[in-house]
């Protein structure tokens, strides 16, 4: 599938054609050399490896600085790998740009780290109301998960039970977003809609 990497920048609102305002996210999407292209005979499965962001050369790892070098390009912070790579004919070492992959009202699937927010107590995580949701056995903890169990019957915690943990930082993924502006001498993407991950976080940008 045809994509790339991206890196969010913020958020806007831009108005369409019929004066309707849209809540926008801008994506610094590319440019991104390939830096590998794996093929049926030799790998098992195509696929086109990209990469984005400078690194320092004094900060790579020698066996990367390799694979960077084969491909003729600086060493690269952020590698990922596309299946099944829609533009044909991709060599080592071009360059993939937004304006080779996306076109305005196309819809997009947009990958990336959600804003990770510690230990997080029921009322926040799953939205429990606190001490007014007397069913869950609770009258004077206010926000307090109440009751989790049964008595000698089963005589443990059920798996799956709702209760406080780890919140966001894990992968999530924001399906059919439209293209509604590119901005190709600045390497810029404006979709429809939010995207995971605070500002300056990386992003999988793919064709739905």
């Amino acid at each position: 599938m045809s994509g790339i990497i991206g890196r969010k920048l913020g958020m806007t609102s831009i108005f369409d054609d019929a004066g309707n305002q849209l809540v926008c996210t801008v994506i610094e999407a590319g440019p991104c050399p390939v830096t590998q292209v794996k093929t049926e005979d030799k790998d098992g499965y195509t696929a086109v490896q990209l990469g984005f962001g400078e690194k320092k050369e004094k900060n790579t790892h020698r066996a990367q600085r390799g694979h960077f070098k084969a491909a003729g390009i600086p060493p690269k912070r952020k590698l990922m790998e596309f299946r099944d790579y829609g533009i044909e004919d991709v060599s080592l070492g071009d360059e993939i740009r937004i304006e080779n992959v996306f076109k305005v009202g196309q819809m997009v699937d947009i990958t990336g780290l959600s804003k990770g927010k510690g230990f997080q107590g029921v009322v926040k995580r799953h939205g429990f109301g606190g001490v007014g949701m007397v069913t869950h056995g609770q009258h004077n903890r206010q926000r307090h998960p109440g009751s989790i169990g049964q008595s000698s019957s089963p005589s443990r915690v059920l798996k799956g039970m709702k209760m406080g943990g780890r919140t966001g930082n894990a992968q999530v993924k924001m399906a059919d977003l439209e293209v509604v502006r590119i901005f190709e001498e600045q390497n810029l993407l404006v979709v429809k809609g939010s995207v995971p991950g605070p500002k300056h976080g990386l992003l999988r940008i793919e064709l739905s």
